[in-house]
């Protein structure tokens, strides 16, 4: 029986990116909504912390298997692997950003963009 996957528009490729985040225990997951601003890069920005490094690579992991498994897309980038701070995931519509605590302070994405529309979601 052949698998059919489905078409990812960018609200399932947000949903299945906290998905992969909330299987990691990824924490403080918020998406931004950005599809109303005027210049934004993206529909979807989806950022969570990770409490360590490893931990941060999980997720990352967990976030492209659960997109490839639903839609067999791979990120068209990703950046940050090597450093293990701050991990993007780029999937043009959505982009997944990862932190560790510290380092999501510092960059404060959230504030940058806050005319965007926040959905803060609850721990599983």
């Amino acid at each position: 029986m052949k698998e059919t996957k489905v078409e990812a528009t960018s609200d399932i490729l947000a949903e299945l990116v906290v998905k992969g985040m909330q299987e990691r225990k990824a924490s403080d997951i918020v998406v931004m909504n950005l599809k109303s601003l005027k210049n934004a890069v993206s529909d979807y920005f989806v950022i969570a912390s990770a409490s360590s490094d490893t931990q941060l690579d999980a997720i990352a992991t967990s976030i492209e298997e659960e997109v490839y498994k639903a839609t067999a897309q791979n990120p068209w980038q990703t950046e940050g692997r090597i450093n293990k701070e701050w991990v993007l995931l780029d999937y043009v519509d959505v982009v997944a950003h990862v932190f560790l605590k510290d380092k999501r302070e510092f960059y404060a994405l959230e504030e940058l963009w806050g005319d965007a529309r926040i959905e803060h979601v609850e721990s599983v």
